[in-house]
């Protein structure tokens, strides 16, 4: 039946009009700094769960670190030797620019200090680091390219990440081949090293982990491209437009809630 002009279309007694209201995930607020420690804490063995999930996990490389909200100058970082899959809370470990640890009881892993510390130092920018030595990101690295604009998704990190050819293939342990990371490394969202794999950096741990999935996921896609025939590239002012419409700090933030939704239901026992 044909409804009139004055009748209100309803579901289950609500009427169907337009919303203003609507909610949007936004990056949380906390009123001390012990809130925010143990926040910071989680979303880290929650993005470390995601990695392992992904299947980032190659021995006893990668790591994700993130900095302390009270002491800016120490980070945390997962634990030498043990799963991704794994890693809680409680298990996370405090270092200094040292490389030592100051809270905690377990070992670093030596690149793990090397790369990140050198990152945290020269870049008061980084509040979190992602590096594991996934497949596309390894194998994409030996090619010595930077990543193309061939979607949507590449487009995140066009003009805004960086290949780095020093040290690549080496095992990162010395502090000066650190700092030479760092020093080629300083602005954007990304880098590529030469025959060792992809680095992402955010303001939160949520955003420096996304980067690493979806450029993960782009070194695939371009991969199977280029394997497949000649891609063609997004043009510039379409790119730089995707850029800035999707490759935003909020945006990073934004995209990684849906893995941590996944994450926080399935392994609750990571806020432990």
């Amino acid at each position: 039946m044909a409804m009139t002009e004055n009748e209100t279309r309803t579901i289950d007694g609500v009427p169907l009009t337009p919303k203003s209201d609507l909610y949007l995930p936004m990056p949380e607020v906390f009123e001390t700094v012990e809130e925010e420690r143990a926040h910071r804490k989680a979303k880290l063995a929650g993005a470390l769960r995601v990695f392992g999930r992904f299947g980032f996990g190659e021995g006893v490389a990668g790591h994700i670190t993130v900095r302390d909200p009270e002491f800016p100058e120490l980070f945390w970082v997962n634990p030498f030797g043990m799963s991704f899959r794994h890693i809680k809370s409680s298990d996370l470990i405090l270092l200094d620019h040292g490389g030592n640890v100051v809270y905690g009881s377990s070992h670093v892993n030596t690149a793990a200090f090397v790369l990140h510390s050198a990152i945290h130092a020269a870049r008061p920018d980084v509040i979190a680091a992602a590096h594991s030595h996934s497949p596309y990101g390894k194998s994409f690295s030996s090619l010595g390219i930077p990543l193309a604009p061939l979607t949507q998704d590449a487009c995140i990190f066009y003009d805004d990440h960086t290949l780095i050819s020093e040290h690549g293939g080496a095992v990162v342990n010395d502090v000066e081949a650190g700092k030479d990371f760092a020093r080629l490394f300083p602005q954007g969202k990304a880098a590529i090293h030469q025959n060792h794999g992809l680095f992402t950096v955010g303001e939160s741990v949520d955003e420096a982990a996304f980067w690493f999935v979806t450029m993960e996921r782009s070194c695939q896609a371009q991969l199977m491209a280029m394997a497949a025939g000649t891609p063609i590239e997004v043009r510039d002012e379409y790119a730089r437009h995707t850029l800035a419409a999707a490759g935003s700090h909020f945006a990073g933030w934004l995209s990684f809630q849906p893995l941590w939704q996944e994450i926080c239901r399935t392994d609750p026992d990571l806020f432990d």
